[in-house]
């Protein structure tokens, strides 16, 4: 699926807000709760990134040890 510039800026545009609803290109949708519209904007965001030949970002720990366990 192809998303939009646009259809993301009014996303970021209604987080800040603090609002769920959100219309772009004569379409109006509204969100559930606050984490849905973060992850329609973190998988939009990611989509994007991927067409522009960017990095998605990768998200993990580092974990240690002493060696003698």
């Amino acid at each position: 699926m192809s998303w939009t510039q646009a259809e993301l800026d009014a996303l970021r545009r209604a987080y800040a807000r603090g609002t769920l609803r959100v219309t772009y290109d004569g379409k109006t949708v509204e969100y559930g709760s606050e984490a849905d519209l973060k992850r329609r904007i973190e998988t939009i965001e990611s989509a994007i990134a991927a067409t522009q030949g960017k990095p998605r970002p990768i998200a993990g720990y580092a974990a240690f040890g002493r060696g003698d366990q």
